[in-house]
């Protein structure tokens, strides 16, 4: 029973959500085609993602901006000689923001986003099944900003970030090698080949918590402008989560059952960190008709050292967890170009470098996290006036991440077990959006 309880707890490592796998780039139609970049642009309303001092910058007395992205991507893992490769549905996700003008020098606004999210589904019966199967995260932050130009090349910003989000998790329970291994000695002549036996699902809701998003935005001179902004770090709390087992078949159902139930009955508490965001940036004009942007992005991922969890029943609080994790600060590199063709046609192309945080020997298959290059271009029309209509593609190639591993316990056993493989990751991602402002 210890082994079974043990193996329900470290399932829930998946809430941890502490990976860039989980941290959303793509919240911008306009500025996914030029990677991303924004802590130096005055992008309207959409300065209240990228840097919110921007806003103050804002022309019109209303801008609103509204993106869609579909994300498509695939993973690989290679095992004992073997590809395997993700189910995944597509991920969509959103941004919506509204600016007004208070006065010249004063605008307020509101955003609604995405900022972290992940869906990724490597089947019920691969070999890293007791790691994970499928895992669909996502959190939505509401934001509202104020912006103020308090001199005449010089602005800051500041939003409050209300964030809150779901995760759904389902990972293999008992490897189909250990039943077997059990069954014969127990002269049970039954084999479940590749087919895992029994499988958790882990499902929990994080109520809202608030966080900050600032910034500052400095114009040197007509040609070069300087920003940076910072987001800051928040604890998202899963209060009561909910265990669920689900079995092959009967003949599984019927040995693990009686063992099983108290996982059945069991609820927990755990967090998802979503980490502090410092993005420093530079933008350059070099003549009217073009701009260029740079960003260099720090993510705090060093914050999550371990994962503690905690069950709320008396009858399994003796297995409460807390998980040692080696989770690094990493950066990512943003580079983007966009030129005005005409008064009713832009064009962008762009580059982002994302590395990772994820340490070599506790990498777990959730969330494959590799250094990525990701490609990207994008353009603009206007059919009339007030209205711009923005659309952009971005590839994401992963450089490979081999001979890389994670632990975990035999349930049966009780011994320490080790998936090694060479992981691949690539996405197509898409995005559609319209600026309307006046």
């Amino acid at each position: 029973m210890n082994r079974i309880l043990m193996s329900a707890a470290i399932a829930v490592t998946a809430f941890s959500a502490a990976a860039e796998g989980y941290q959303v780039n793509t919240l911008s139609a306009k500025q996914n085609g030029m990677g991303h970049t924004g802590a130096a642009l005055k992008l309207e309303s959409e300065s209240m993602i990228f840097n919110p001092a921007g806003m103050a910058w804002m022309d019109g007395t209303l801008d609103f901006s509204g993106s869609v992205t579909g994300i498509f991507a695939t993973a690989k893992a290679k095992y004992q000689g073997r590809e395997y490769e993700t189910d995944n549905d597509a991920s969509t996700p959103i941004s919506l923001n509204l600016g007004f003008r208070v006065y010249d020098n004063l605008k307020v606004g509101l955003s609604f986003y995405t900022p972290y999210g992940s869906n990724i589904n490597w089947t019920k019966n691969w070999p890293g099944a007791v790691l994970n199967q499928s895992v669909k995260l996502s959190t939505y932050t509401i934001q509202p900003t104020v912006a103020w130009k308090i001199l005449p090349n010089l602005s800051v910003g500041a939003g409050m970030m209300v964030t809150w989000g779901n995760v759904d998790l389902n990972k293999g329970l008992i490897t189909p090698q250990s039943m077997d291994a059990m069954l014969s000695m127990m002269q049970i002549p039954y084999s479940f080949g590749e087919t895992v036996p029994a499988s958790v699902n882990l499902n929990g809701k994080a109520k809202p918590r608030v966080g900050i998003n600032i910034g500052a935005m400095w114009d040197i001179n007509q040609q070069w402008t300087v920003g940076f902004s910072f987001r800051s770090k928040m604890e998202m709390k899963v209060k009561s989560g909910t265990a669920t087992v689900n079995y092959a078949n009967d003949m599984a159902e019927q040995l693990m059952q009686s063992k099983l139930n108290l996982i059945n009955n069991a609820n927990f508490t755990a967090k998802m960190p979503c980490a502090a965001v410092y993005t420093w940036g530079v933008s350059y004009k070099p003549v009217d008709r073009l701009i260029l942007a740079f960003d260099a992005q720090l993510t705090g991922w060093s914050a999550y050292k371990r994962l503690d969890i905690e069950f709320l029943s008396e009858q399994v609080a003796q297995f409460d967890q807390h998980l040692t994790k080696k989770y690094r600060d990493s950066w990512t590199f943003h580079l983007g170009g966009e030129y005005n063709l005409t008064d009713r046609f832009d064009i962008r192309a762009g580059l982002m470098v994302d590395t990772s945080p994820v340490d070599k020997n506790h990498y777990n298959p959730e969330t494959p996290g590799m250094t990525k290059i990701e490609p990207s271009v994008g353009l603009s029309f206007r059919p009339i006036n007030r209205l711009s209509i923005d659309a952009s593609f971005l590839y994401v190639a992963g450089l490979g991440a081999d001979n890389r591993s994670c632990s975990y316990t035999d349930m049966l056993t009780g011994q320490e077990e080790r998936f090694t493989a060479d992981y691949k990751v690539n996405a197509v991602i898409p995005s559609i959006g319209v600026t309307y402002s006046f």
